[in-house]
C-alpha cells in the first residue's frame, strides 16, 4: 500500500506535529504494519462477512484505569490504511482515563476499520502501558524533584514513538541516539584504561556533547566530578551511598541512580536528593493497557 500524509486529517496532522513525531516515520510505521497483516492478500474474513458498501462506527474504549499516550498513532492508523475513507477522533495523549473511556472513535467503511483495528490498537495499547508505568513512577517519586528517565532499551523502529510516550507519562527522555550525548560507561572505561581517562578522551574528541559518566564507587565519582563529568550515573548504589554521593558532589554535576531499582524503592531513592532515576523498564517490559475495539452501526 502507498500513502501519504495527504490522507490524514487535520487534526490528527497537528496532533502529530504538536507531538514532535515525525510524520513520515509515522506513517511509514503504519504502512509496515499494516502490509505485514495483509501479507499480500486481502483481509478474507471481514471480505467474506461484510459488505463492501457497509460503514460503521469503531471505539477503542480503554478497559482499565490509565494514562493515554498514541491515539493520533491509532487515528493515523485508521486514515492511512482506509486512504483517507474514515474520519477519526481521539482524546489527549496525557489524559488520565477510567475503564470505560472512549479514546478513539472510527468512523467509516467497515472493512476499512477492521483492517486498522489491530494495529490500531497494537500501538495504542503499547504507549499507553508505557505512559501509565511512566505515570506511576512520577507518581511514587512524589515532589522530591528526582525525575524519571527512560533508557534507550526501546523496541526497534519504536524508539520515538516509545519515548513519546513516556513524555506523555510525565517522564523525561535520556539520549535519543548514540550521537546526541555521551554516555561512558564500564566497557568504554576498560577499553580506554579507566573511568578518567575514558571521559577525558570523550570531551577532547566531541567538545560540545554532554558527556554522562558510569561509576560503581564513591571514588571513581570524586574523580569524575574533579575532571568535569555533566552527569554522573550512579550504577547499583544503596539510597545510603547514594545520599553520600550527593553530598559530596554538591551541586557541581548531576547525578542519576540506575541498577535494580525498583517502585517500592522509589521514595527512599527520591528523599537521597538525586537527580534522576534511570528505569529501562519503561519500554522494555512496561504492561500493556487494556484497551479494547468496539463496533456500532452508524446513525
Amino acid at each position: 500500500m502507498t500513502s501519504d500524509a495527504s490522507e490524514l486529517s487535520a487534526s490528527t496532522a497537528a496532533a502529530l506535529a504538536a507531538a514532535h513525531l515525525d510524520t513520515d516515520a509515522v506513517i511509514d510505521l503504519i504502512q509496515r504494519a499494516i502490509a505485514e497483516d495483509l501479507a499480500g492478500g486481502v483481509d478474507v474474513t471481514s471480505v467474506a462477512t461484510v459488505p463492501s458498501d457497509q460503514r460503521s462506527i469503531l471505539d477503542l474504549v480503554a478497559r482499565a484505569d490509565g494514562v493515554v499516550a498514541g491515539a493520533p498513532v491509532a487515528a493515523a492508523v485508521f486514515e492511512i490504511a482506509s486512504s483517507g475513507r474514515v474520519a477519526a477522533s481521539f482524546t489527549a495523549d496525557g489524559s488520565s482515563v477510567k475503564r470505560g473511556d472512549v479514546l478513539v472513535s472510527a468512523v467509516g467503511p467497515t472493512r476499512d476499520l477492521l483492517l486498522a483495528e489491530r494495529t490500531a490498537l497494537n500501538l495504542l495499547c503499547h504507549l499507553s502501558g508505557v505512559a501509565t508505568l511512566t505515570h506511576t513512577w512520577v507518581n511514587a517519586l512524589g515532589p522530591s524533584g528526582t525525575r524519571v528517565r527512560d533508557t534507550r532499551k526501546t523496541t526497534p523502529g519504536m524508539r520515538a514513538l516509545e519515548k513519546y510516550a513516556v513524555r506523555c507519562g510525565g517522564g523525561v527522555n535520556h539520549r535519543m541516539s548514540l550521537s546526541d550525548a555521551a554516555l561512558v560507561k564500564d566497557n568504554h572505561v576498560v577499553a580506554a584504561g579507566g573511568v578518567a581517562a575514558a571521559f577525558d578522551a570523550v570531551r577532547r574528541q566531541f567538545p560540545g556533547i554532554p558527556v554522562e559518566v558510569e561509576v560503581d564507587s564513591l571514588e571513581q565519582l570524586d574523580d569524575v566530578v574533579a575532571a568535569g563529568a555533566d552527569l554522573v550515573l550512579l550504577d547499583n548504589f544503596t539510597p545510603d551511598r547514594m545520599a553520600e554521593a550527593v553530598r559530596r558532589v554538591a551541586g557541581r554535576a548531576q547525578l542519576e541512580a540506575s541498577g535494580g531499582l525498583t517502585l517500592e524503592m522509589a521514595p527512599a531513592v527520591a528523599a537521597t536528593g538525586v537527580d534522576f532515576v534511570a528505569v529501562g523498564a519503561l519500554t522494555h517490559s512496561a504492561p500493556v493497557l487494556d484497551i479494547g475495539a468496539d463496533l456500532r452501526e452508524t446513525t
